[in-house]
């Protein structure tokens, strides 16, 4: 099967995927062993591991699932030690666990608000930060996923704006410090992606959807498929003078309202 992989994109390259057992995560994965990475999927539930390392092992790729909750600092520093044993350095690394809900901020507890920073900003911090001593200097690529949050004001979504946000900006803060080493440090900000956990929750009914939909320059959502091309060009070498840089895959979403009436208010 090593043969099969030969001419692949990432062919020899180690690739780490945090939150990679579902949703757009796992697409990213799928689409870096399909290039010929070696994968870690690390996540919090075993089941969605096991099931996602299936998936990618009966396609033909490579991949092991290690547990850990991107919030304990330790586990997941275990677990990147794990992969590092197993396969060596680590050529590309995503950090993308992330939660969310709607709520407005009055209605919102303090712990409701900490568990989402702690998950979407403190664990892409863990993960950016452990990952140091396991990776491949120079060489290594680094990629966050964020969204429109972290740039535009959004009602109900004050905890997800703020956890985004230090995603974005401690992005460009660590392509400035490590950019020396050698090491890549970007974003993908994902727009409204079909059949995600995150779209079902924000866009719940139909009317909802084509509201939405509506709205967006390109007048649908995007797919999965999109984000993961995205995390394949920055893990590839044909960005290799790219770092700092949130890569936003929306369709034209985070420009602005693109709605029939909003272009007739306009004139």
């Amino acid at each position: 099967m090593a043969d099969a992989f030969r001419d692949k994109i990432l062919a020899g390259k180690v690739a780490y995927v945090a939150g990679g057992s579902s949703g757009i995560n796992l697409g990213i994965a799928q689409r870096l062993a399909e290039q010929g990475a070696r994968l870690a999927i690390v996540s919090r539930s075993q089941d969605k591991i096991d099931a996602a390392v299936k998936s990618i092992t009966d396609a033909g790729g490579t991949a092991f699932g290690v547990s850990a909750d991107v919030r304990d600092y330790a586990a997941v520093e275990a677990s990147l030690k794990a992969t590092h044993e197993r396969f060596g350095d680590i050529d590309v690394l995503v950090s993308g666990a992330a939660g969310n809900f709607l709520a407005p901020v009055v209605g919102m507890s303090a712990n409701a608000f900490k568990t989402v920073v702690d998950i979407d900003l403190i664990g892409t911090f863990n993960v950016l930060r452990a990952s140091f001593d396991f990776l491949k200097k120079p060489g290594a690529s680094l990629i966050s996923i964020t969204a429109g949050q972290g740039s535009h004001p959004m009602m109900f979504q004050a905890h997800a704006c703020a956890a985004k946000a230090g995603i974005n900006m401690l992005t460009r803060c660590l392509a400035m410090e490590w950019g020396p080493a050698g090491i890549r440090v970007n974003a993908i900000s994902p727009g409204p992606i079909a059949e995600t956990e995150g779209m079902a929750r924000l866009a719940a009914t139909p009317a909802m959807e084509a509201a939405l939909k509506a709205r967006i320059p390109l007048r649908d959502y995007g797919a999965k498929r999109d984000i993961a091309d995205m995390a394949l060009y920055l893990a590839s070498d044909n960005a290799v003078y790219i770092t700092g840089a949130i890569m936003d895959v929306d369709g034209g979403s985070s420009l602005g309202d693109a709605s029939a009436d909003a272009l007739t208010a306009r004139r």
